[in-house]
């Protein structure tokens, strides 16, 4: 049996190799705030949230079916937490008598697999109630279909035979061997036997006339014929054991990828009634292709700054269909670097298939997202910060692809205003030239003012919003660069305040 509620062709790998960049997402991105929203304390869920995110897909097709999933848990988020549960219990209950299936002894192997199948059986039994009581209340394709096999693999037939069987084999009447004479009269090709079924009444049974038999017992001190017949028994068991082992293991599996697939979708479940109690805006995005150029929202937020704050945050309003190249200036602390953190942590969000923090969101895939931050002064540095940043985006380069998405924050500003410039603008047009899309926050002006210049096709400009007062709306608009950030603001603020 097939989960298949992350990919509607293939299991969910939680041991996929995280991409290279994952540590520098996650720490420019602040996505520790979200995972561990995500989880509710639980590390299992951080792991698989973590991993469900950084490895997101490309394919619209896969997020759609993912989005048409989620929404269905959205519905119904007590019968999703009550199938997760199911898994959960699979594990306590196995964590609570442990069974040795991995005995060394065929006996062993045996008694322990009958004993998990008699625990699992009561755990089909449960999810075979639920998609009974509830399948008709999901509509999306992988639900469907999960709920159709369950019904039909786990149908009352099976249970009645599964039960049979586990019955038989645990010998309640000795066992049934079969042999034949080789060299010697020695016995070979030992086999084990169904028993007899006996139709007959006890009654009948006991007063009928039977066949002649030849029958020997062991003596109670007879340590080497009580090895011997341990050891003719194992033979003939070992074959039903490893069988009903292997069993068991498949149920096991099936369990574990139900608790992996289902950890996703549980996780977005507990952060949508997270956002739910701020009042915060959730949507699913509309994906297209990755060669495409839009991306357009109404009220994207940073999730993180508002997880973070317990309270909701300014939305942004942005069309850059058709853009590949959006440079964001303006005011110091002006909400730039914000917005610029919501971009990536939406990008995340919908490749992963999941809502994101926005009214309304569109936007092409990407064939991999980087993200540049300026990095604080490290005092064990060998080499000069600029040499530090040029050494990650070397290292950024080495991984991407066309059609990818390039996060730039301050970067390249550890030098002087004309170098920085030169390198940021030489930087740029060879990533539009490898159609990667690119995001680029600076107080470069020069840089700024040069691309504004061109007045390229493919290209927008924001700037941090700041009103006549100074105040600082944390929104962002359109408009050219200018040649101050206002950071007089910010001296007059710390100093009339220190005053």
């Amino acid at each position: 049996m097939k989960v298949l509620l992350m990919f509607p062709d293939r299991d969910f790998d939680p041991r996929q190799k995280p991409p290279s960049n994952a540590q520098a997402l996650t720490q420019d991105l602040g996505l520790d705030t979200l995972f561990e929203t995500m989880a509710l304390g639980d590390e299992y869920l951080v792991a698989i949230s973590k991993q469900a995110i950084l490895s997101g897909v490309s394919d619209p097709d896969i997020i759609r079916y993912r989005q048409q999933i989620l929404k269905d848990c959205l519905r119904n988020p007590s019968v999703v937490r009550e199938i997760y549960s199911i898994p959960i219990e699979s594990i306590e209950r196995k964590r609570k008598q442990w069974m040795g299936i991995y005995s060394q002894s065929p006996s062993g192997i045996l008694s322990s697999a009958i004993t998990m199948l008699d625990m699992f059986l009561v755990l089909l039994e449960k999810l075979r109630r639920i998609a009974d009581e509830h399948a008709a209340d999901f509509r999306s394709e992988g639900f469907v279909r999960f709920f159709t096999m369950i019904q039909q693999e786990l149908d009352d037939d099976y249970f009645a035979l599964v039960r049979d069987h586990l019955q038989t084999l645990r010998f309640r009447n000795g066992l049934l061997l079969g042999a034949e004479l080789g060299r010697g009269n020695e016995g070979v090709n030992h086999v084990l036997r169904r028993p007899n079924q006996h139709e007959q009444s006890w009654l009948t049974r006991v007063f009928t006339k039977k066949p002649p038999v030849y029958s020997f017992s062991l003596h109670p001190r007879d340590e080497h014929g009580a090895r011997a017949l341990g050891e003719l028994e194992n033979r003939v068991v070992n074959l039903v054991a490893n069988a009903v082992a292997q069993s068991a293991d498949h149920i096991d599996s099936f369990f574990d990828a139900l608790r992996q697939e289902l950890a996703f979708y549980v996780s977005s479940l507990n952060l949508s009634e997270q956002l739910a109690e701020m009042g915060e805006p959730i949507c699913f995005p509309r994906p297209v292709t990755a060669s495409s150029r839009e991306h357009s929202f109404r009220g994207l937020y940073d999730i993180c700054l508002a997880l973070t704050m317990k309270r909701g945050v300014v939305g942004n309003e942005v069309d850059a269909d058709h853009k590949d190249l959006v440079i964001i200036t303006g005011a110091n602390q002006g909400g730039k670097t914000t917005f610029l953190r919501s971009i990536g942590l939406a990008q995340l969000m919908m490749q992963c298939g999941m809502f994101v923090p926005a009214e309304s969101f569109r936007a092409n895939v990407s064939n991999g997202l980087f993200t540049h931050f300026k990095r604080e002064e490290d005092t064990s540095m060998e080499s000069g910060k600029l040499d530090e940043e040029l050494g990650r985006m070397s290292e950024i380069v080495d991984s991407l692809k066309p059609d990818s998405m390039v996060l730039f924050n301050e970067s390249f500003a550890s030098t002087n205003e004309r170098e920085g410039s030169e390198i940021a603008r030489q930087i740029a047009s060879a990533l539009l030239e490898k159609r990667v899309k690119v995001f680029f926050v600076t107080h470069l002006y020069d840089f700024a003012n040069s691309i504004n210049s061109r007045r390229l096709h493919n290209s927008l400009f924001l700037r941090a919003e700041r009103q006549a007062d100074g105040t600082r709306t944390f929104r962002l608009t359109e408009g050219e660069p200018l040649e101050t950030s206002y950071g007089q603001d910010l001296y007059e603020e710390i100093f009339t305040t220190h005053n």
